[in-house]
C-alpha cells in the first residue's frame, strides 16, 4: 500500500499515530482498577469512544449494541435469544403493531403497561411521541441534533404520529410502507422526565441517561476510556434481567491492543480479534466465537458527475480484479467471500448473471473496453476507517485491494477517518465538502431487513439530506422494485421483489462487493451464557463470569 490520505501517510505509521495514545490511557486506566466486583465483564471495544449515551447511539452498529439496547429499548426489537437461526422482529415496548385495513398509511401499536424509566416515570404513549418529536421536529425543545443525525435517517416512512390514548399510538406512513416495523426498531427511548430533571440539557442527560433497558449507567463515564453499566433489577421483562454485577465498556479501536489487553487480563472480551491472533489465543485457552450474521463489507460508489464508477464496465472490471479468497486467507478464514451484496444462500439472493469471479484478464479486457488500463490508469480516492463497527481490519484489507486493483489501472489513493467521522462523511453525501472528492467509501452494511439493506442507500429521494444515498444513484426502474417492497405486506410476495431487487444490485455491480463477516470474538473461558445471534446486537442478559 503506497500511501493513505492527501498526506501519503503510511497505514502502520497512521495506525500507530491515531491509536497508540487513546490504548494506552485506556488501559493505564484500567490497569489502576483492581477493585472490581466478582460479576464484572469488561469488553474491548473497536470503539474508538464512548457510544453516545443519551438515546440515539452513534458509532454504528456497534454503538447500538453497546449504548443503544442496553440502556434503552425500542418499540420493537430483534429476538437475539438463538445461535442457530437469524433473527426475526419481536415486541419491545410494544406488545402488538397492526396495518390499519381500510387505509395502509396508519399503524396502530399497543404499547407494555407498567414499564418504569430508569428515573422512576411511567413509559406511555406521550413518551414516544416526545422521543419521535427529539429527532424529527427542529421547533421541538427537547431536539437534539446529534440524536436526530443518528436516528431521523432510520425512519424516513414516518410522516406524523399521535397519541390515541395512553397506551395506544397511531403511526402515518408517507406512503404505504412493510417496512416500518424494521425502521422502527433502530429509535431507542429515552426519559422525558429525566430530561427535564437534568436542566433540559442533553449535554447533562449523557452523564446521566434514563432508558427503560435492562441496564443502567448511574455514574457517568470517561470519554475515550470507560463506562460502566449495571443492571436494572426493576426490568420489564424478568427474563432477560441481567446476571452480572457490572458490564464495563472500554474503547480499544486497535486490534493488537485488543489482543494484549484480553492476554493481560485487563480485559475479558474483546470484539473483533486480528486474524493472525486466533491460533495463538485459542493455544492459551481462550474462546473464539463466530457466526455468520447479516453483514456486508463493500465500497459504496459514488454516481455524480464525473465519477469513474458511472461506467458499468469499470465496476464490474473492479469487482473481477478482487482476491476474495486471497483476502480470506489474509484474515485467517474469518469471512464468507462475497457472490453478491447479500451473502450465498440468502432468502433473497435471486439468480444474478454476473458472478464474482477472480479474473483480471476479464477485468482488463472491460478496462480496455471502457478506455483505460494499466498504461492509463484511473485515479481516485477512496474514504476508508481505520477501525469500527463491522469494519473488520479495514486498514489491512483495503491495502489488499489496493495492490489487486492497481494491476487493472485502477490507482486507489485513501483518505482515512476514523469510524464516526467515516459514518459522518457517509451520512453528508458524496456531494458534500467532507468527502474531499473520493468517489467510494468503504462502508459495512447491516443488511437484515429490505430497508436498511437495500433501500436507504439506493432510493432517488433518498439522497442526503433526507436519507443515507451518499452516492447519489438513481434509477427509477429500481425505485419501482422498492415501491414493490413497501406495497408487499405478505412476506413471501416480498421475497420475490426483493430478489429481483438484488439480481439487478447484483448484474449492474452497484457496489464492490467483497466479503461477508463471520463476527468474531475472543473472551475468557471465565465468560459464560453468552448466545452468540445471527445479528449485529446481543444480548448480554445471560451472561456470568464465573471466578
Amino acid at each position: 500500500m503506497t500511501q493513505t490520505s492527501n498526506k501519503a501517510t503510511p497505514v502502520g505509521s497512521l495506525r500507530k499515530s491515531i491509536f497508540a495514545g487513546v490504548a494506552l490511557l485506556a488501559l493505564i486506566a484500567f490497569g489502576n482498577n483492581t477493585a472490581l466486583a466478582a460479576g464484572t465483564l469488561r469488553i474491548g471495544m473497536t470503539a474508538s469512544d464512548i457510544p453516545l449515551t443519551t438515546g440515539q447511539a452513534d458509532q454504528g452498529g456497534e454503538g447500538q449494541r453497546f449504548m443503544g439496547y442496553t440502556i434503552y429499548d425500542s418499540l420493537i426489537e430483534w429476538d437475539l435469544s438463538s445461535a442457530d437461526k437469524p433473527s426475526v422482529l419481536t415486541p419491545g415496548l410494544a406488545t402488538s403493531w397492526e396495518i390499519d385495513a381500510s387505509d395502509k398509511l396508519k399503524w396502530v401499536f399497543k404499547l407494555r403497561d407498567g414499564v418504569k424509566f430508569h428515573d422512576g416515570s411511567a413509559f406511555t404513549a406521550d413518551s414516544v411521541v416526545w422521543n419521535l418529536d427529539k429527532l424529527l421536529k427542529t421547533d421541538a425543545p427537547q431536539f437534539d441534533p446529534r440524536q436526530s443525525a443518528q436516528g431521523k435517517s432510520r425512519i424516513p416512512a414516518v410522516a406524523s404520529y399521535k397519541v390515541l390514548d395512553p397506551l395506544t399510538l397511531e403511526i402515518t406512513t408517507k406512503t404505504p410502507d412493510a417496512t416500518l416495523p424494521y425502521q422502527l426498531s433502530w429509535i431507542t427511548l429515552s426519559s422525558p422526565a429525566n430530561w427535564e430533571a437534568q436542566g433540559k440539557s442533553w449535554d447533562a442527560v449523557a452523564q446521566k441517561p434514563s432508558g427503560t433497558g435492562p441496564w443502567k449507567m448511574e455514574n457517568g463515564f470517561t470519554p475515550r476510556e470507560r463506562a460502566e453499566l449495571t443492571p436494572n433489577k426493576e426490568y420489564w421483562d424478568k427474563a432477560r434481567v441481567p446476571k452480572l454485577d457490572k458490564l464495563v465498556l472500554i474503547p480499544l479501536p486497535e486490534p493488537n491492543t485488543r489482543v494484549a489487553a484480553l492476554r493481560s487480563g485487563e480485559v475479558d472480551w474483546i470484539e473483533a480479534p486480528p486474524p493472525d491472533s486466533v491460533a495463538s489465543l485459542k493455544d492459551a485457552d481462550f474462546q473464539l466465537v463466530t457466526n455468520a450474521y447479516p453483514h456486508n463489507w463493500t465500497w459504496h460508489f459514488s454516481r455524480v458527475e464525473g465519477s469513474p464508477w458511472n461506467d458499468v464496465r469499470v465496476r464490474k472490471a473492479a469487482n473481477l480484479a478482487v482476491d476474495r479468497e486471497g483476502l480470506k486467507e489474509l484474515l485467517g478464514g474469518l469471512m464468507i467471500p462475497a457472490e453478491g451484496y447479500l451473502p450465498p444462500g440468502h432468502q433473497w439472493f435471486g439468480n444474478p448473471t454476473f458472478k464474482l469471479t477472480y479474473d483480471v484478464e476479464a477485468a482488463k479486457k472491460l478496462m480496455e473496453e471502457a478506455g483505460y488500463g494499466p498504461d492509463k490508469p484511473i485515479k481516485t480516492k477512496v474514504i476508508i476507517s481505520s477501525s469500527g463497527s463491522g469494519q473488520m481490519l479495514p486498514l489491512q484489507m483495503n491495502e489488499y485491494i489496493q495492490q489487486t486493483l492497481a494491476e487493472i489501472g485502477i490507482l486507489v489513493e485513501y483518505e482515512v477517518a476514523d469510524w464516526n467521522t467515516v459514518i459522518n462523511i457517509w451520512r453528508a453525501g458524496a456531494k458534500d465538502a467532507s468527502s474531499k472528492g473520493a468517489t467510494a467509501v468503504n462502508y459495512s452494511y447491516f443488511i437484515q431487513d429490505p430497508f436498511t439493506a437495500l433501500i436507504r442507500q439506493s432510493q432517488c429521494n433518498l439522497v442526503p439530506p433526507a436519507g443515507t444515498n451518499w452516492g447519489f444513484y438513481c434509477d427509477p426502474e429500481m425505485d419501482k422494485l422498492f415501491d414493490q417492497v413497501r406495497n408487499s405486506f405478505v412476506q413471501a410476495d416480498q421475497d420475490k421483489v426483493l430478489q429481483k431487487i438484488h439480481e439487478k444490485y447484483v448484474d449492474e455491480a452497484l457496489f464492490l462487493m467483497v466479503t461477508h463477516d463471520v463476527n468474531p470474538r475472543a473472551m475468557s473461558k471465565k465468560v459464560k451464557g453468552f448466545v452468540q445471534a445471527q445479528n449485529w446486537f446481543q444480548d448480554f442478559s445471560p451472561v456470568s463470569i464465573e471466578e
